[in-house]
């Protein structure tokens, strides 16, 4: 991506000049990511915008009968241009930002999210759609197209087709300030992110850190023209200093910044936090819903609130006692073997001990892993498991260019037939100017009877442990099972083969879409897959036998602990989307604190303040807000899926192609429930993921 200053006005033949030259305009395949600036941003979009006003125009003035061309499908391709345009200017304010970029992007934000929350709100649109639904063409749509049309009768009545004009206008204004706030909420966490750093020339501090964070340190500085090490908030970094810093100052140090991101000028979330509550509940009311989590579940599996609510609560009571007990015996490990009076732990003391712990039990150190994981490796065993198992072969794609170095390019392909499923980009190391976490986006989706030979375009990014000099990019194991989750994301969207775009895998219920990325981490934890991607990076030699028994041992160490935390997330999603109010229960950084406290090992400091940089919840209108349970909801899907495969052989290649055929390519297609049954033969069973867990 190139940025140069802002360009004079130009001329009405210089624009058009302009507009015929302007990448963001032309949908396609072959992203020119090193044709796009910043200046071309605002012209481009203002006039996709203005094709899909006339694309809009185009279905509520249709001359004779409606049919499923002229309106559904024409629906259905509304906006499609504009989706790319816009897809990759958000995708580069991810992942390449710049001042210049940013505030582009600031720009056009507001004017596509008010036509987006327009399109449920257009009487014009939402009559030709109940025209259409009373002709006797929609009386006999069968399939995907049935679907469709029920689906979008729906949607368009809970999103508030059916109110009178100035609640609709109310409603759009909600929307749009939705879009800003919470893009705001996104932009000050990356950039507290990035306002963190600490840099020593003292080498007794890093006492107790691993070769590889030490080398990551120092690279980080070199970086940055510095001398000594640099660390930040990013995660490799950050995790290596909370687990393995013997200097209890510095873990304190980058845990209390860490919890502390997004609550002081000029990146401050506090006020935004109240804010986009506000806005949620106050459209979930003006749609008739008790509260934004009924809103958001009404067409997911859970329905409701309370259900989401119900199974959250279910789960942290089957396995409290066995909470408990982790935290007892992780401090009387500290008390016997180290000498440290229990009240006298912390937070930031948690992760250093429990690594201490699994070491002791286990004669276990993650770090033993890290040099059998080389990423090119990992890629590469992760690309034979996906063909072998499920037909998709994946091979590099040199021809196409990405946004920037470091990132690599990839195609897919049926394996028997050699089809061209898709392209996709893999950026999986830290930058100061990409977001944190690991995620997947589409940038394209077809459809077969589209009559264009456009692919499905992709992409994979994460915030893995960087090269370092001569060697290597080398991963923990739960950098792997990352790295595998999102590619299951990324095979979702390859394998869709759904004859409208709308029902594809973008929209198929957050509580069912982790369920094709979970289930791929069950290969990381297997002998004969591991062996294909794990080789010393050095010897080419295989994880010994002991180690690897040492890994599957230690598996379930401390799981309870782990999924208790997850189930706080949980808990805090739900009570804020549900309960939550600022005139009663008071500041929200002190709610939210009480909320996680009975999921967290140790007294939370006061200043903890992880909510304000929850970008999950936070950082798009809807996102994972009332929908975090969905990561353990399909947990409890993908434990019980993958049993399937346990019974027929994991790298059977007859289960993995049922469940492409069944789950990955039907996208949205069929109800979820069904989808799973038709894999699965019946309903999920819940005891998997303890059963799983060894927490039975």
């Amino acid at each position: 991506m190139h940025t140069s200053p802002s360009p004079e006005p130009r001329t009405p033949a210089e624009s058009k000049t302009s507009l015929s030259n302007n990448p963001l305009l032309a949908r396609t395949s072959n992203i020119p990511f090193d044709s796009f600036k910043a200046e071309q941003i605002v012209p481009a979009i203002d006039e996709l915008l203005a094709r899909s006003e006339k694309e809009l125009e185009q279905i509520r003035t249709v001359r004779g009968p409606r049919t499923f061309d002229n309106t559904m499908k024409a629906l259905d391709d509304l906006g499609l241009s504009l989706d790319f345009g816009m897809g990759i200017v958000s995708h580069l304010e991810s992942v390449l930002t710049t001042p210049e970029w940013r505030a582009a992007y600031n720009t056009v934000l507001p004017k596509v999210s008010d036509f987006r929350s327009k399109i449920v709100l257009d009487e014009g649109l939402w009559k030709a759609i109940k025209d259409f639904a009373a002709t006797d063409e929609a009386k006999a749509l069968q399939g995907e197209r049935l679907r469709f049309l029920s689906k979008t009768l729906d949607d368009f009545r809970r999103n508030g087709a059916d109110l009178p004009p100035d609640k609709k206008e109310q409603l759009s204004r909600i929307n749009t300030e939705l879009a800003q706030v919470t893009n705001t909420f996104s932009q000050n966490t990356l950039d507290a992110t990035n306002l963190f750093e600490h840099v020593t020339t003292d080498e007794s501090e890093l006492a107790g850190l691993p070769e590889s964070a030490r080398e990551m340190g120092k690279a980080s500085a070199a970086s940055k023209g510095l001398a000594g090490w640099r660390f930040t908030l990013q995660g490799p970094s950050l995790l290596a200093v909370l687990t393995y810093a013997d200097n209890r100052e510095l873990r304190e140090k980058f845990y209390r910044a860490y919890n502390a991101r997004g609550t002081k000028a000029p990146h401050d979330n506090v006020s935004l936090l109240y804010r986009i509550l506000e806005l949620r509940e106050e459209k979930a009311k003006l749609l008739g819903f008790k509260d934004f989590s009924d809103l958001v579940l009404a067409d997911r599996m859970a329905k409701t609130g309370e259900a989401a609510s119900g199974f959250v609560s279910g789960l942290k009571g089957r396995i409290a006692s066995l909470f408990a007990k982790e935290q007892a015996d992780l401090k009387s490990f500290v008390q016997e073997k180290f000498g440290v009076d229990p009240a006298d732990l912390k937070p930031w003391d948690v992760g250093y001990y429990v690594e201490k712990m699994r070491k002791a039990l286990y004669d276990f150190d993650e770090e033993e892993l890290r040099p059998y994981f080389p990423l090119p490796e990992v890629l590469r065993g992760l690309f034979t498991i996906t063909e072998r198992v499920f037909g998709v072969a994946v091979r590099p794609n040199p021809d196409l260019k990405p946004w920037c170095d470091g990132v690599t390019v990839f195609s897919a392909l049926d394996a028997k037939s050699g089809k061209l499923l898709g392209h996709f980009y893999a950026d999986l190391h830290p930058r100061d100017s990409k977001r944190g976490g690991a995620w997947m986006n589409g940038l394209v989706s077809h459809i077969p009877d589209d009559g264009d030979a456009m692919p499905h375009v992709g992409l994979m990014a994460g915030n893995f442990t960087p090269p370092q000099d001569s060697k290597p990019s080398l991963l923990t194991h739960d950098e792997v099972t990352t790295l595998f989750h999102e590619f299951g994301h990324l095979m979702h969207q390859l394998c869709q083969n759904v004859s409208v775009r709308s029902l594809g895998m973008d929209n198929v219920a957050w509580d069912f879409i982790e369920l094709p990325s979970q289930i791929l981490e069950n290969w990381c934890w297997e002998r004969e897959s591991v062996d294909l991607f794990a080789k010393h990076f050095e010897t080419g030699e295989r994880i010994p036998d002991s180690l690897f028994e040492k890994v599957k041992r230690a598996r379930n160490f401390r799981s309870a602990s782990f999924l208790m935390r997850q189930l706080g997330f949980s808990t805090v999603d739900l009570a804020l989307h549900r309960s939550y109010s600022r005139e009663r229960d008071g500041d929200i950084l002190a709610f939210c604190r009480t909320a996680m406290q009975e999921s967290s090992p140790l007294p939370l400091p006061e200043d903890f303040a992880m909510i304000a940089s929850f970008t999950h919840l936070f950082s798009s209108a809807v996102g994972y807000a009332a929908g975090y349970y969905s990561y353990q909801w399909a947990e409890v899907l993908d434990a019980d899926a993958f049993s399937r495969f346990r019974r027929d052989g994991f790298m059977n290649p007859a289960t993995g192609l049922a469940f492409r055929d069944q789950v990955l390519s039907r996208g949205d297609a069929d109800d979820p429930n069904a989808l799973f049954r038709t894999f699965m033969g019946r309903d999920p069973d819940t005891t998997a993921l303890l059963e799983r867990a060894g927490l039975l």
